[in-house]
């Protein structure tokens, strides 16, 4: 079994190339449950953690090739606490499967391997929906995500400015130096409303339970990506833009569980479940622009899915066959 680490991960995937991966995954199909929930209770007033179980594994047809066949299984514990430790909330492992023989695989780095597929997701959302002269992003929340979500981005509309908020401006000051030595030209911002009103697309990716994201804010032709708020009482967005925007998931049965910006305003009333107008598979499926207006508001909501985890898996493992394993220390 091949041990494939952050750095590893970093040398095998580029965009757009991923963002094409997860588009003919969504076309193809894979077998993805949708995933399991444990919640950790902490000591003291520490708030709770998370544990996820994401398995997906490739589908198969009779007299199907089996050696392209895959398993795969995502274990990710959720700790919010850890910002003030300094350590990253989110860590785990990707454990890959021979779906012929059962045999494991690879074990890689989950942190790594779910900032590029989120990203990637992202922008394979934006391909169909931002206006295809969207040039001004803007990253809320500068966390992990940030680097990744910019460079995703900038691979399928013409960036050509990237503004930063987050609550602790240290963190964004840090991501808009690594990214400007990148080549972006990078601003950060404390008036989070004036950025938003400016934007044409805003890329949210934060643990926040209250909103952050006003839909009085949102100008029209805005493209709205939120990638946080992955539990039913969290939520970056009001119940303003989910009635002022067209709505897009990565899947529906996670989105309309699991995402509290979908999640709250259905339970309420606010919105339907006529209002969620497709998701990722239905975007790769049409292959086509899919905002009707350019004045139109446009939202998608991300809570992550197993089968971006197996596709971009498969596609560092596949890449890595090339090169020879290192020698054991």
């Amino acid at each position: 079994m091949r041990v494939v680490t952050a750095e590893d991960i970093e040398a095998c995937l580029s965009f757009p190339d991923l963002v094409d991966v997860l588009r003919d995954a969504f076309r193809a199909g894979m077998m993805a449950p949708l995933r399991h929930h444990h919640t950790i209770a902490l000591e003291g007033d520490r708030p709770d953690a998370t544990l996820l179980l994401m398995p997906a594994w490739t589908a198969s047809a009779p007299g199907a090739e089996t050696a392209g066949r895959y398993i795969g299984v995502k274990t990710v514990s959720v700790f919010p606490g850890n910002r003030d430790r300094d350590l990253p909330a989110v860590q785990g492992a990707f454990l890959l499967f021979s779906a012929e023989t059962g045999e494991p695989l690879a074990l890689m780095d989950a942190p790594r391997l779910t900032a590029w597929r989120t990203a990637a997701a992202s922008a394979l959302a934006s391909r169909y929906l931002s206006r295809d002269d969207s040039h001004r992003l803007l990253i809320v929340g500068t966390g992990s995500l940030g680097r990744h979500l910019a460079h995703a981005h900038a691979s399928v509309r013409p960036i050509r400015e990237v503004v930063l908020w987050n609550r602790r401006p240290a963190g964004a000051h840090a991501l808009a130096q690594r990214l400007t030595a990148e080549g972006f030209a990078v601003s950060v911002t404390e008036n989070l409303e004036r950025s938003i009103r400016e934007a044409d697309i805003v890329s949210t990716a934060t643990l926040s339970s209250t909103p952050l994201v006003l839909g009085q804010w949102l100008t029209p032709g805005t493209h709205l990506d939120c990638v946080g708020a992955y539990r039913p009482h969290m939520r970056e967005t009001d119940d303003d833009v989910v009635t002022r925007a067209h709505i897009w998931v990565d899947t529906r049965a996670g989105a309309m569980k699991e995402a509290g910006d979908i999640a709250i305003p259905l339970a309420s009333g606010t919105i339907t479940n006529d209002n969620i107008e497709g998701d990722l598979h239905d975007l790769a499926h049409n292959d086509r622009f899919a905002r009707a207006a350019p004045e139109d508001i446009t939202m998608f909501k991300s809570v992550g899915a197993s089968i971006e985890d197996l596709a971009a898996a498969i596609a560092v493992y596949e890449k890595l066959q090339t090169v020879p394993s290192p020698p054991p220390p």
